[in-house]
This record gives structure tokens, C-alpha cells and sequence, in this order.
């Protein structure tokens, strides 16, 4: 599949039904559009077996919950509906899209009670997130933005909204020929890429990010499991910006990204070491088994 995302052939789970993919669409008054009242899922099919599967249901529920925004489908329905756009597509690896988003209704200011609460899930074939990267190691700029405060907005919640200092930048960064960008959080300390999680190595031990201020990656999870499974020391903790000329190895980890070594941040450069290689030798085991 190729071309731009709202012209193509196949099929896409639109509230409960099975709509053309160039038919999926909505009303320019939808409100998630003018107030980003929408949350989502990227999720990945290797082998026809969505990988977490049902944790992402289970987030996108919650999320949706964090957003006063409860979604009209259970954990149950949104997982037979992500088998049935794979087999409707005949798709057997592949990136799934799973939203729910404040509908056209009878509110078109902030409030938007009266408005219908819609769920739509699309799957594609998409390979590696960042390329060439994926082998060689990423490209890293240092962003202008910061992740906020939990106070401030609901940053356990996979959210439109929390994304567009994202893709300002992930602009940026492209610009200066980077692949993405590495936010610090509102108090200073590194939290996270674009869209993925980041991990560091030093003395053969692992270091990442808390998830007090940032999204705690279902991939995150699988891969500090999987670390403390393969015997390594790993840090959950607050990380400053001047520890990282002291790491040897970095990796992103996301349903995206899967697990992408690091290269370079800013001025600080990483090898592409043996415990990256290894973490991402395992994780691409283990989502195939």
C-alpha cells in the first residue's frame, strides 16, 4: 500500500462497521478537530498476532476515561474489531491505528457532552519507523519544547493533543538532519523522543527515564521485563542532561519504533553496542513468538 493516507484501497472499522477506505471520513465541525479531544493506539501485527493486543485496548479505554470522554465499545469489541480490519484487509504484518475522537454534535464550543464519542480502526502495511536508522543508529536533536506537567494536562493518556510539540519538533529536527528529537521535562530532566521511549547504557548497566511526566510506553514495559529477565541491572530514574556524555549505548523503544539504537544525541555520540543489539535481537524474538 502506498500514496497518501486518504487515498487508498481497503477497508477501515468505523462505529461498528466495515467503510471504504477513501469513505472514512468526518465532518469539518468534528470537534476533535478545532479542541484535540481525541485519544489513540499504534499497535503492530507480526505474523497475524497483534503483539499486547489487549493491553492497547485497555489503554486506549483508559485514556479516553482520562479525557472525560468514555468510549461506547469494551475491551472485547475494540479487540474483535482489530481482528476483523486484519481479515478484511488480508493483513498479516502490519501497523494498526485504533481512535476514538469527539464527533460532530449538537456542541461546537469547549463543552462537548451532547457530541456522539466515535471509534475508528485502520490497519497498513508500514515498515521500519525510522528507516536506516533501525541498523545504523538514530540521529537525535535536542527539542526547544518540553513535556508538561501532570498538573497541567493528563500525560498518562495517549492524546492528540499531547503530540503537537511532537511533530513541531520532529520538523525541526528533520530539518537539521536528524531523525527525531529528544524532549526534556518540565523540571530538566531528559524524558522521552518524539514518540518513543529512551534507554541508556553505562557500566553494563540500564538507565530510563521515570514515567511520572511521560507516557509509559507498553513497549517500555515489555522491555524492562525483558532486560530483568536477561539478568541486567535496570534504573528507573530521573536523568539530567549532563549524564548524557556519560552513557556508551542508547535505544528508542515504541510500537513504531520498536527497539531503534541511538547514535547520536545533540553533541553526544553512542556506539550501536552489544547490549542494544542484543535487546533489539530479543524484543524481535519475542513479538514473533
Amino acid at each position: 500500500m502506498a500514496g497518501a493516507y486518504d487515498d487508498r484501497d481497503g477497508l477501515i472499522w468505523m462505529d461498528g462497521q466495515m467503510v471504504p477506505w477513501r469513505d472514512a471520513n468526518v465532518h469539518i465541525l468534528t470537534h476533535a478537530m478545532h479542541y484535540a479531544s481525541s485519544v489513540f493506539e499504534g499497535e503492530r501485527c507480526y505474523d497475524g498476532k497483534i503483539f499486547k493486543s489487549r493491553e492497547h485496548s485497555e489503554r486506549l479505554l483508559e485514556s479516553g476515561r482520562l479525557l472525560d470522554m468514555p468510549i461506547p465499545y469494551t475491551a472485547d469489541q475494540l479487540e474483535a474489531a482489530k481482528a476483523e480490519v486484519l481479515r478484511a484487509n488480508n493483513l498479516h504484518n502490519a501497523y494498526l491505528r485504533a481512535l476514538a475522537w469527539r464527533g460532530a454534535g449538537e456542541d461546537m464550543g469547549v463543552a462537548a457532552r451532547r457530541n456522539p464519542v466515535r471509534v475508528a480502526i485502520a490497519a497498513w502495511e508500514w515498515g521500519a519507523y525510522y528507516g536506516d536508522a533501525k541498523m545504523q543508529g538514530a540521529k537525535l536533536d535536542i527539542a526547544k519544547w518540553r513535556r508538561p506537567s501532570p498538573d497541567t494536562i493528563p500525560t498518562a493518556a495517549k492524546a492528540a493533543g499531547l503530540y503537537m510539540i511532537c511533530t513541531m519538533s520532529k520538523h525541526a529536527a528533520e530539518e537539521k538532519g536528524c531523525s527525531d528529537a529528544l524532549f526534556y521535562d518540565y523540571r530538566g530532566y531528559v524524558a522521552e523522543a518524539t514518540g518513543a521511549n529512551v534507554f541508556f547504557v553505562r557500566d553494563g548497566e540500564v538507565h530510563t527515564p521515570i514515567p511520572d511526566a511521560i507516557l509509559n510506553g507498553i513497549t517500555r514495559q515489555t522491555v524492562i521485563a525483558m532486560l530483568r529477565d536477561m539478568g541486567m541491572k535496570v534504573h528507573e530514574r530521573h536523568i539530567l542532561p549532563e549524564e548524557l556524555a556519560d552513557f556508551s549505548e542508547c535505544w528508542l523503544t515504541g510500537t513504531a519504533a520498536e527497539v531503534t539504537p541511538v547514535g547520536q544525541i545533540g553533541e553526544h555520540h553512542f556506539q550501536v553496542g552489544q547490549i542494544t543489539r542484543n535487546v533489539a535481537q530479543a524484543y524481535e524474538a519475542l513479538v514473533r513468538s
